[in-house]
């Protein structure tokens, strides 16, 4: 039987019936109603519903997209992704090369989360592993994603696209997101509850001791990094010349990050953007911008000679520039905190933060 969360009808955005695609809000409920979409497909499939039972397309009809293609894993051959087109209704022929509008995506790769329901519950856990480790690049889940992304941004370009995904799924559009800037390539993505492999130190309540525990962190981090990494002339050229910071390049990309304090798994962002401001405010932010760059976890691996039998890859969450929008309303419990839905609500009190990197700081 059908959960009620899955029937558009009775907890989508019906309100929506007009997008406003200059709206910040209007484009988050879409993007989230469209992963939504992804994770009823792979119900519809597990469930065997017939295409009249099938309660996946309103997710996306309602806003005149199209599902042209899913994306399967080569493991257990659930649904984890689908490419949506924007078919907006048109009561004439545009023009050559005109838009019906400029800011609404063309193209839209949206990945799901983990599903709690026996066909894909061992697959899906297995790669939230490959998260805490560090390895979801290594991945074939991953690859799959990856190429659809590069296929879609080389064949309609990155202005035209979106990328969306929610907890696992959000580490898979934030990984590839964050792989295609690293080359320049700059795609629109909305990051809902994404995974921060961290001890969660948001949740301690007293603020001196968590600004504590993060300074240091950083100066550890900091520390190992440059005693793993740099020669001392190395070491003075970093600091003399931040002018050739590798993060540049990244941190022209500004992914759109999606987090509720309630939530464990992805709270730890509020903190990770912070406590930036902090380290710069007492004179420490160059520290802070070695630190960022590094797992230390990683670190004392290569620290204590693991470096050659096991591959350390940076983390997921490194994003030097984000905008980051909380969901600062009340949550009965993990479940509610983590879920997707309150993402496209239109009753929670969101607030939202543009971070920037600043090497020259």
């Amino acid at each position: 039987m059908a959960s009620d969360r899955e029937e558009f009808n009775l907890c989508g955005p019906l309100h929506l019936t007009d997008v406003d695609w200059a709206n910040e809000h209007h484009q988050r409920s879409v993007a989230a109603c469209l992963v939504q979409g992804i994770y009823i497909a792979e119900r519809d499939r597990q469930l065997k519903r017939e295409e009249s039972q099938a309660l996946a397309s309103p997710w996306w009809e309602f806003f005149n997209f199209k599902l042209i293609r899913h994306l399967k894993d080569d493991a257990d051959f659930s649904i984890f992704g689908g490419i949506y087109e924007f078919k907006p209704p048109q009561s004439s022929p545009p023009n050559e090369g005109e838009r019906i509008d400029s800011q609404a995506p063309v193209y839209v790769i949206a990945f799901r989360g983990t599903l709690t329901k026996f066909d894909s519950v061992s697959r899906d856990i297995e790669l939230d592993i490959h998260i805490l480790r560090n390895g979801l690049h290594q991945t074939s889940r991953f690859e799959i994603a990856l190429q659809a992304v590069r296929n879609m941004a080389a064949s309609v370009g990155a202005s035209r696209l979106w990328l969306a995904g929610h907890s696992l799924g959000a580490a898979m559009a934030l990984l590839a997101g964050k792989t295609l800037a690293k080359t320049g390539t700059y795609i629109s993505s909305f990051i809902f509850n994404p995974p921060f492999v961290a001890p969660p130190i948001e949740r301690i309540a007293n603020e001196r001791v968590r600004n504590g525990i993060r300074i240091a962190g950083s100066v550890i981090t900091a520390g190992l990094a440059l005693a793993r990494n740099l020669k001392q002339q190395q070491l003075l050229q970093l600091y003399q010349n931040l002018s050739e910071d590798p993060f540049e390049v990244l941190s022209l990309w500004i992914p759109c990050i999606y987090v509720n304090p309630g939530d464990h798994l992805c709270s730890e962002y509020i903190g990770f953007f912070e406590h930036r401001g902090i380290m710069e405010g007492i004179g420490a932010g160059r520290i802070e911008r070695v630190a960022m760059k590094h797992s230390f976890g990683g670190l004392v691996m290569g620290a204590m000679g693991m470096e050659k039998t096991m591959e350390v890859e940076e983390p997921v969450h490194v994003i030097p520039s984000a905008k980051l929008t909380i969901n600062r309303t009340g949550s009965d419990d993990f479940k509610e905190a983590h879920g997707l839905h309150q993402w496209w609500r239109d009753d929670q009190e969101l607030v939202s933060k543009v971070y920037l990197h600043n090497n020259k700081q």
